[in-house]
């Protein structure tokens, strides 16, 4: 027998089809910047193989710090058996910063941090993770880098951002040097995110999602 929707109607095939589990998964991404972050998940998206891209979903919500993890626990509420919730951001000027990270931690969401800033996850692609202990020098060096490198000014809403650290740069390369950033962090006793700096684990999301192919 079909199911019904809210309004009481039996949902069509269409709508079946539609709401369909993604066999890959669906990454539902929150995080508190304006474009940076999208324009590389979504680019990381595109890159995958067509056949890997439609089993794989990777969705980016664009909020408020402060409201990061309650928008993730909101829409994570919609078929959330499948649903795989991160939010990813900053230590920038963000204040509860291993506050937000925990508590992300302790209401099962996973949590891509940056720090100081997401540049220096990028850094990476390059080969190296340089210690910057500010955003604006990291956003700066940075910018300087990429454009020696790819031969044009970085630009934080590049829609071809992703494209062009892959090209110009290695991303199995950059997974490595972020790993190994982390357990440096650890083997110095730096427990807390915000004393670990260079550091991210954007790259496991990275990673984890690559794993996919």
């Amino acid at each position: 027998m079909a199911r019904k929707d809210r309004t009481g109607n039996r949902k069509t095939r269409e709508q079946k089809k539609r709401f369909k589990k993604p066999k890959l998964g669906y990454y539902l991404i929150v995080t508190n910047t304006e474009a940076t972050e999208r324009c590389f998940f979504t680019g990381l998206h595109q890159a995958l193989p067509e056949d890997v891209r439609n089993k794989l979903v990777i969705k980016v919500i664009e909020t408020k710090t402060r409201t990061m993890i309650d928008k993730c626990l909101e829409l994570t509420a919609y078929d959330a058996q499948y649903r795989i919730p991160w939010i990813v951001f900053d230590r920038d000027q963000v204040q509860g910063f291993d506050e937000i990270i925990a508590e992300a931690e302790s209401r099962g969401i996973q949590v891509g941090w940056s720090n100081p800033c997401f540049e220096i996850w990028l850094y990476a692609y390059f080969g190296s993770m340089p210690v910057i202990q500010n955003s604006w020098d990291c956003c700066s060096d940075f910018g300087r880098v990429y454009e020696n490198m790819v031969g044009q000014k970085y630009f934080k809403a590049d829609e071809q951002m992703y494209e062009k650290l892959c090209k110009h740069g290695n991303e199995e390369k950059a997974i490595q040097i972020a790993q190994q950033k982390w357990e440096q962090c650890i083997r110095e006793g730096k427990t807390k995110p915000s004393e670990m700096c260079p550091c991210t684990t954007v790259h496991e999301l990275v990673g984890e999602v690559r794993g996919k192919l």
